[in-house]
C-alpha cells in the first residue's frame, strides 16, 4: 500500500467518522480502522506528522448537517362578515 493509498483510506475514514482523532482513541478503534497505527507511524512518523501529511495529500471534509426548521403552521383564513340586507 502506498503513501498516497494509505492517506487516502485515512482521509475517507476520518471524512465517515466525523473528523481526526488523536492517537489513542485511533488505536481503540481495533480492527475497525483501514490503516493500522504502527504502519501509519513506520511511513509517516509521529502521529501529528501523520495528520498534517494526510490531510496536505488527501484533506478530509466532514459535512455539517443543519438543523430542520419546522414550517410554520398554515392559519385558517378569516372567515369575512357577511352583512345580510334588509330588502324591502
Amino acid at each position: 500500500m502506498t503513501r498516497k493509498m494509505m492517506a487516502q483510506a485515512l482521509s475517507d475514514y476520518f471524512s465517515k467518522n466525523g473528523g481526526s482523532m488523536d492517537l489513542v482513541t485511533y488505536k481503540s478503534k481495533g480492527n475497525d480502522v483501514p490503516v493500522k497505527d504502527y504502519v501509519l507511524q513506520k511511513h509517516f512518523g509521529k502521529w501529528t506528522m501523520v495528520l498534517a501529511k494526510v490531510e496536505r495529500i488527501a484533506p478530509w471534509t466532514v459535512e455539517v448537517v443543519k438543523p430542520v426548521k419546522k414550517a410554520p403552521a398554515k392559519k385558517a383564513p378569516a372567515k369575512k362578515k357577511v352583512e345580510k340586507k334588509d330588502v324591502k
